[in-house]
């Protein structure tokens, strides 16, 4: 081909950005990063995982509070100030996004400021910018959040989890769209800080590809502490009637209407290729709308990648950097490709009692015709969660029902994300249950609850 530019352009700078960037420059490869939204840092940092967790940590503070009166500890009223809780999150997120900033500004690579759009096979224009000819593109231009389902509630007006972020009161009472983690984790946090909250679920199940001991238990936890969790629902209408907003939907063969002074939009995200040019680049997309891509990233133009949610399947930040790295390294090794090792996928949803799965399911292990067994232990019968009154939940391993082997395992309880990250390691180095339940375990912890499934598991 004529010459280029670059060796490689990135077109997008977040996480998974940033990740293939790094990688191709240590490579000796030059690299652009081409970046065209408002503010670099990317969803995790600006919009996801950072700012929804620091939101959470205060609302677990403040349920905390109120909790306290069985040790003595009486905490009359527990106010909440929206203005400097809001504050102390963005103070938090802008130190994030400034590293975030320094790292792109500064790297071994050009940073160009700009939305893209492929002209040609190896052209990208950039929008108020120039154009550029690279041989190789890495695509991790993300996700967005998807448009209302209905009419009725583009004109109601609602919350999403871009513009929760920037609310200046609670709202009173509050109709959740959505049974996933996100619309999880925004329903518990506005419960806990006051909100009426009614959540309102398609699938027969919360968290519907989890398990269905995993999902019920968290239902029946949110349930006790007030959040009512509509299940197999039709969205029918959404519409103003006065001050209030109402959610219309059919529910086991009987309309039900909420009212409510907001509704949370949580019904998912799409991938940003909107404008991206990506016919005129030979990249195709999959049924659900996301960058197809084959197991070592490429996409269906050879000289093409994609990492992240605009490929997907899973919309997780470590799992959109690891794709990243490994397209940067089928490009720079492309006699020895390297592919996602997708038995050690890991899932958290932050609520509490917090979720947690990695590995295989039950639920898969039936659909690929696995010969699994199974155990589980409850933390209410577990000494350093009884101390700390977090009773509700269990820890379930899974193994191969041939040598024992550690497949996967499932947390709902607390501290589920830090807890996971055992049967993780076990499987990475795949352990039996035999060898997991030997490996010694402090007492009194919480971590310690894992050994009791691994022992039944191993006779």
């Amino acid at each position: 081909m004529t010459t280029v530019d670059f060796d490689v352009a990135v077109v997008g700078g977040g996480s998974a950005g940033y990740a293939a960037a790094r990688t191709l420059a240590s490579g000796g490869w030059r690299v652009a990063v081409v970046d065209g939204a408002p503010e670099l840092g990317g969803l995790c940092i600006l919009r996801g995982c950072m700012p929804t967790k620091a939101l959470l940590h205060a609302a677990e503070l403040r349920h905390s509070f109120r909790q306290a009166e069985a040790w003595g500890i009486v905490a009359n009223q527990v106010d909440v100030d929206v203005g400097r809780l809001f504050d102390r999150k963005d103070s938090l997120i802008a130190e994030f996004a400034r590293y975030r900033r320094e790292q792109l500004e500064t790297g071994p690579f050009e940073l160009i400021r700009g939305r893209a759009h492929f002209t040609g096979p190896h052209t990208l224009e950039i929008q108020g910018h120039r154009s550029l000819r690279a041989r190789h593109f890495i695509l991790a231009t993300g996700s967005v959040i998807a448009p209302p389902p209905l009419e009725g509630l583009r004109h109601a007006g609602y919350l999403s989890s871009d513009s929760a972020l920037q609310i200046t009161r609670i709202p009173e009472s509050l109709v959740v769209l959505g049974g996933g983690a996100v619309a999880l984790e925004f329903a518990q946090f506005f419960s806990r800080m006051g909100s009426l909250v009614s959540l309102v679920q398609r699938s027969p199940n919360i968290l519907s590809g989890f398990d269905h001991d995993v999902a019920d238990e968290l239902e029946v936890a949110l349930d006790r502490e007030g959040i009512q969790v509509f299940t197999d629902t039709r969205l029918q209408d959404v519409r103003r009637r006065g001050q209030e907003k109402e959610v219309v939907f059919e529910e086991a063969g009987r309309e039900v209407v909420i009212a409510a002074e907001e509704i949370f939009h949580g019904l998912g995200r799409r991938p940003a290729t909107e404008g991206l040019g990506l016919e005129n680049a030979g990249v195709r997309l999959n049924p659900s709308g996301h960058i197809e891509t084959d197991s070592c990233q490429r996409t269906s133009a050879p000289h093409i990648f994609a990492a992240g949610d605009c490929c997907g399947p899973h919309e997780v930040v470590h799992i959109a950097i690891q794709q990243a790295e490994i397209a940067a390294k089928n490009l720079l090794q492309p006699t020895v490709p390297v592919a996602l090792d997708d038995r050690m996928l890991t899932q958290v949803v932050f609520t509490d009692p917090g979720v947690a799965v990695t590995g295989l399911t039950e639920r898969q292990a039936a659909e690929r015709h696995i010969a699994i067994r199974t155990a589980k232990y409850p933390f209410n019968d577990h000494g350093k969660s009884m101390i700390l009154g977090s009773q509700e939940g269990f820890v379930k391993l899974i193994v191969s029902a041939g040598n024992g082997e550690i497949l996967g395992g499932a947390c709902v309880g607390p501290q589920a994300g830090e807890l996971i990250h055992e049967v993780t390691v076990a499987i990475a180095a795949r352990l039996s249950a035999a060898q997991f339940a030997a490996i010694p375990h402090y007492h009194p912890t919480l971590a310690e609850i894992w050994t009791y499934p691994a022992e039944e598991l191993a006779t």
